[in-house]
């Protein structure tokens, strides 16, 4: 009986570890790919990602449509 006890302890333990990681990997994951979103919307506008932020690289830069695929990014999310 002691030893069924034990393991139920030890499924417990896992579950709430299991809980744990999720809790903290989530937000991480989420903001990664944000990030590597708003960088493919901005090579895809024809622009350079600098500095936490899209800038024009060409002249053929596309401000509004980087501002649109970024919005249909997020919205996807």
């Amino acid at each position: 009986m002691k030893e069924a006890a034990g393991e139920a302890n030890l499924t417990v333990v896992a579950i709430i570890l299991i809980g744990v990681v999720v809790a903290v990997v989530t937000p991480l994951v989420t903001s990664l790919m944000s990030s590597s979103a708003e960088k493919a919307c901005c090579s895809d506008a024809g622009g350079i990602w600098r500095n936490g932020s899209c800038q024009a690289g060409s002249s053929a830069y596309d401000a509004s449509g980087y501002r649109d695929c970024v919005n249909e990014a997020t919205a996807n999310q």
